[in-house]
């Protein structure tokens, strides 16, 4: 940092991070991390961005490979967002999944950088056939906090909030924010950051629409849908032993200007 700005900032996650949800393979993924690079632009125009999420990644992946090359970019501001894969496991271990990421909260914090993260909201209000798994994310949560409080890393509380459970957030997957949930999501971490301009506004809710009148009436035939178009893909891939991150790498492994695409996109 200088001059109170930010120059280096660093994103470390999986598909969340990675922008999935927000474009896609043919036209680019853009994702919160991308847009809250931007808004750090705006007040630190010099700052350099690279993001090193891969999606499909447990928390201990993500500690594994991509703090180490994290560490050597010496971020001054850094996002941590981990944790979601692993609670969609059968043998999810709260204590587990929160102790790797504090462990990336406590090196980057040592190392200078000022940390973020985020609570994960509660996404088996808007899919109620996953609810087995919302006592797993109140745990991983309450983890979450603790870590972020003994590290002083700024936590940016979305679950709360009833914007965080619109449909519209979220993706038709249900699993990756939307565009709009992705822009929501920067807007809170630059809150919690306290970077000039950003308030509180992304914890509004979103106008009601027709649409969204509908949506919130969800028929098993809508869940049936949803479980045969993404659950059952997913299914499949764990029983296979696969990820959806298998033979991907970081798309933005190194940093550089806001608005300058890696090389090959």
């Amino acid at each position: 940092m200088r001059n109170g700005q930010y120059l280096r900032y660093v994103a470390l996650g999986d598909s969340q991070t990675e922008g999935v949800g927000d474009g896609d393979d043919t036209v680019g993924l853009r994702g919160f991390a991308d847009r809250l690079a931007e808004r750090i632009a705006m007040v630190s125009p010099e700052v350099r961005y690279a993001n090193l999420a891969v999606r499909g990644r447990l928390a201990g992946q993500v500690r594994a490979e991509q703090l180490g090359p994290a560490l050597a970019l010496r971020p001054d501001v850094a996002t941590v967002i981990a944790g979601v894969n692993d609670l969609l496991r059968p043998r999810f271990d709260a204590d587990e999944t929160a102790a790797h990421v504090e462990a990336m909260f406590a090196a980057l914090t040592a190392a200078g950088a000022r940390v973020a993260t985020v609570t994960i909201p509660d996404i088996t209000r808007i899919a109620p056939i996953a609810r087995p798994v919302a006592p797993r994310i109140a745990a991983l949560n309450d983890r979450i906090r603790l870590a972020a409080a003994r590290h002083d890393v700024a936590l940016a509380e979305t679950s709360p909030h009833a914007a965080a459970i619109d449909p519209r957030f979220w993706a038709t997957d249900r699993l990756h924010a939307s565009p709009l949930g992705h822009d929501r999501i920067s807007a809170a971490l630059a809150h919690a950051l306290g970077l000039p301009g950003s308030d509180d506004s992304w914890t509004l809710a979103l106008a009601p629409s027709s649409s969204t009148t509908a949506g919130a009436i969800r028929t098993a035939a809508t869940e049936l849908r949803w479980a045969a178009g993404f659950l059952g893909p997913w299914l499949l891939r764990r029983l296979r032993g696969q990820s959806s991150g298998d033979g991907r790498a970081a798309r933005r492994p190194e940093l550089l200007p806001v608005g300058v695409p890696p090389v090959g996109i």
